[in-house]
């Protein structure tokens, strides 16, 4: 049991910390402790979402969509970080991520943060999906609840990072740039990562 345990934790660490920066910059941006839960229950229900569909996918369920339509999700921090950058020098609270996000056309912050985590999932189904065909019952549901914690871990660790004075002080300062490089240099990688552009080339090129 102690392999399964030490073998979930490195699988996890090799998924998960994708999303270290991207959890710090939501953390500096969380104003409200309400925004701050958000983003955590977003991880959690995000990582659920993709070890069930994983799971799923293990044991023969084919749903998958092809890689390329995953990574349309990658259109939607593009669109958060075009949306932070036309905001341009406005008042930072309306300029804020988690501000936008919680206007009243976004009250589900919760629901942003997991469709981002799905967006960055394309790597994880592909290491997920065997790791589960060598487990059986009892060890999927050690490694599910190992991965839980992790996620746990992940939120604490980037949570302290983005508390430390000069990392804060430092995004805070150069929120407006470094916001929107960030989140369209996520989505366009997402969208590469899964050959969605290459997809869309052939399909509107026939």
């Amino acid at each position: 049991m102690g392999t399964t345990v030490l073998s979930a934790i490195v699988v996890y660490i090799a998924t998960g910390i994708d999303y270290l920066i991207i959890l710090m910059l939501l953390f500096t941006q969380s104003v409200k402790q309400k925004q701050t839960k958000h983003i955590i229950v977003g991880q959690y229900l995000g990582t659920a979402i993709i070890i069930l569909i994983s799971l799923l996918a293990a044991f023969g369920a084919n749903f998958i969509p092809q890689q390329w339509v995953i990574g349309l999700l990658g259109l939607l921090p593009i669109y958060l970080g075009i949306k932070v950058w036309l905001k341009g020098e406005e008042d930072s609270d309306e300029s804020n991520i988690l501000s936008l996000l919680s206007s009243e056309r976004f009250n589900q912050l919760f629901l942003t943060v997991t469709f981002i985590v799905l967006a960055s999932s394309a790597d994880d189904f592909s290491i997920y999906i065997p790791y589960f065909t060598t487990l059986n019952i009892v060890e999927i549901a050690v490694v599910s609840l190992v991965f839980f914690i992790m996620v746990g871990v992940l939120c604490y660790v980037s949570y302290q990072m983005a508390s430390m004075k000069y990392i804060s002080e430092k995004i805070e300062k150069y929120e407006r740039w470094i916001v929107p490089i960030v989140f369209i240099g996520l989505g366009i990688y997402i969208m590469m990562e899964n050959g969605t552009f290459s997809a869309l080339f052939s399909i509107f090129s026939n």
